[in-house]
C-alpha cells in the first residue's frame, strides 16, 4: 500500500498588502517603479510610500491619495527642522500606524532604497524583496550610509532584481537569489508614435529634421556633448524633454537649434516622439552610468525611431551589437545621427521581435513568481537570470 502522504498546495492570501519604499516620487517620471506597482495593483493592496516633505504643520501626518484600483501613494508630511533621529523615528511610529489600519494577511515589503531600512525595522514582512534598478551610491549627493545599508538589505531581503545585465554582474555574488529584470516595455503606449500625431504646441514651430531625448537631466545626461553635437549640425533640431535636477540649469547648453521643452507626462510622450526623426542617448560615461539599462532604449524602438547612444554598457550589449542601435562616441556622433537620420528605422519586424518579450506584463508575472507561497524561499541556494537578451 502507498503510504505517502501527499501535501495540499497552500491557499493564495485574501488580503496581502505590498509597501513599496521609493527614493522617486510617484509625479515624477514615470518608469520602472510605477509600471510594476500599477501591476502589482492587480495582486495586492500596494502602498507606495514615498519618502518624506517637511512643511509648518502642527504635528506629522501621511497624505494619501488612490492613483488607480488598490494602489495608493502616501506621503509623510513631517515638521520642519527636524532633526535625522527624529524623522526616522516619526516615519517609524506614522508607518507603523498606516500598518496597522489595513487589513492583510500577508505583508510585502519591495525596497528601490535601501535608506528605508531607517525606519522599517520593526516591520514583520512575510516577504522582502530589493528591486535595484540603479546603483544608487554612484549617484551624486548618495548618502554616505547608502552602502552600509544595502549591505543590510541584502541580508534582510529573500530575493533581488535588478534593474540591468550590468547590476546582476555587480551584485548576483552579494546574495543567493538574484535575478535580472532589465527594463520593459508598454509596446501598446509607445506605438501611438508610429502614427501621425498633432504636434504639441511648443514644438509646432521646430523646424526638422529633429533629434529627440525625454528623461530626467542630471548628471548622467552629457552637456557637453550636446553643446557639441548640436554647434557640429545647425541645420538639426535637438528636442530634450525631462525635468532637470541636481545640475545647475544655468549650465545647460543653448543655440538656436537647442530646445529644452520641460517636464511632460508619460501620456504625452507619444505625441512628442511621433514628431522625431532621431532618438538618441547622450548619456555621460561616468560612475552614474556604469550600471544603467536605459528604459527609453526600447520605448524609442517602440515608438519606430531610429536610435543613437553613447556606450552605455548594458545597450551596447543588448542593443547594439544587434544592429538595433548605433553606438557613438563624442567624435562620430554628428556622423552617427546623420547616418541616422538619412536610413531611417530599423526593420519594425526585427524591432517588434526582439520586443515582443519585454513586455511590462510579463515582467510583472516573473517577479510575481518569485513572491508565491510556493516558490518563495528565504535566501535560496541559486540565483537565475532572466534573459531578455
Amino acid at each position: 500500500m502507498d503510504q505517502s502522504v501527499s501535501t495540499p498546495p497552500l491557499a493564495p492570501f485574501e488580503h496581502p498588502l505590498l509597501l513599496c519604499f521609493s527614493h522617486l516620487r510617484w509625479d515624477f517620471v514615470f518608469q520602472r517603479p510605477q509600471h510594476l506597482m500599477t501591476r502589482a495593483a492587480a495582486h495586492y493592496t500596494v502602498v507606495f510610500f514615498e519618502e518624506p516633505v517637511f512643511e509648518p504643520v502642527q504635528r506629522p501626518l501621511l497624505r494619501r491619495r488612490s492613483v488607480a484600483c488598490g494602489l495608493e501613494v502616501v506621503t509623510p508630511v513631517l515638521q520642519n527642522r527636524q532633526s535625522a533621529i527624529d524623522t526616522d523615528k516619526t516615519l517609524a511610529i506614522l508607518l507603523d500606524r498606516l500598518v496597522s489600519e489595513i487589513e492583510h494577511d500577508q505583508l510585502v515589503t519591495w525596497y528601490y532604497t535601501p535608506m528605508a531600512l531607517k525606519f522599517t525595522a520593526a516591520l514583520h514582512e512575510d516577504v522582502c524583496v530589493y528591486d535595484c534598478m540603479d546603483e544608487l551610491s554612484a549617484f551624486k549627493n548618495a548618502p554616505p550610509e547608502l552602502e552600509r545599508l544595502e549591505q543590510q538589505l541584502f541580508i534582510k531581503a529573500d530575493v533581488v532584481f535588478t534593474g540591468g545585465m550590468s547590476l546582476y554582474e555587480a551584485k548576483r555574488g552579494r546574495h543567493p537569489s538574484v535575478h535580472a529584470f532589465p527594463s520593459g516595455i508598454d509596446t501598446a503606449h509607445f506605438h501611438q508614435a508610429r502614427r501621425p500625431q498633432t504636434d504639441p504646441a511648443d514644438q509646432q514651430s521646430i523646424a526638422h529634421p529633429r533629434v529627440g531625448f525625454f528623461g530626467v537631466i542630471d548628471e548622467r545626461f552629457d552637456i557637453d556633448l550636446m553643446a557639441r553635437t548640436a554647434a557640429a549640425m545647425p541645420n538639426v533640431e535637438f528636442v530634450t524633454i525631462g525635468p532637470v535636477v541636481k545640475i545647475d540649469p544655468a549650465t545647460l547648453p543653448t543655440g538656436p537649434n537647442i530646445h529644452w521643452l520641460g517636464a511632460k507626462r508619460y501620456a504625452e510622450l507619444p505625441e512628442y516622439m511621433a514628431g522625431w526623426d532621431v532618438g538618441w542617448m547622450p548619456f555621460a560615461l561616468n560612475a552614474a552610468t556604469r550600471y544603467i539599462s536605459p528604459t527609453k532604449t526600447p520605448e524609442f524602438l517602440a515608438g519606430g525611431l531610429p536610435v543613437v547612444s553613447t556606450a552605455i554598457a548594458d545597450v551596447v550589449q543588448t542593443y547594439g551589437r544587434r544592429g538595433l542601435v548605433k553606438i557613438a562616441d563624442a567624435s562620430s556622433m554628428p556622423s552617427a545621427l546623420r547616418t541616422a537620420l538619412r536610413e531611417g528605422p530599423v526593420g519594425m519586424t526585427k524591432v517588434d521581435a526582439f520586443l515582443s518579450g519585454m513586455s511590462w506584463d510579463s515582467t510583472w508575472k516573473a517577479m510575481h513568481d518569485f513572491l508565491t507561497p510556493a516558490k518563495i524561499s528565504r535566501h535560496a541556494t541559486s540565483s537565475r537570470l532572466v534573459d531578455h537578451v
